[in-house]
């Protein structure tokens, strides 16, 4: 992937604090259906991608494998993250397209 767009999405959406950072915080949201779209870092541990992901598949919510820990980081002016929910629905569908 040549095109770096999605990077300026996420500081955006980090901006108008749209997203949710952090596995704990991002699970709690999750189960409280707050979050419509999760993005875990491909270079997270078996037993985070497995939790997160039972449950995004329990709450149906769509997730993606995606970049590193420090590249998602750098994308939203933090440390390195390994999972980042998405909050709103338009900020969640315009980052799908910009990926696929």
């Amino acid at each position: 992937m040549t095109d770096k767009s999605w990077v300026n999405l996420l500081g955006l959406m980090q901006r108008a604090r749209k997203i949710v950072t952090g596995e704990e915080l991002v699970v709690k949201a999750i189960q409280k259906k707050r979050v419509v779209f999760v993005i875990i870092a491909a270079d997270a541990s078996d037993n985070t991608k497995k939790k997160v992901t039972d449950k995004c598949h329990y709450y149906e919510i769509p997730y993606i494998f995606f970049e590193d820990r420090y590249v998602i980081g750098q994308a939203i002016g933090k440390a390195e993250r390994v999972t980042v929910g998405l909050v709103d629905k338009g900020f969640a569908n315009k980052f799908r397209s910009l990926i696929e």
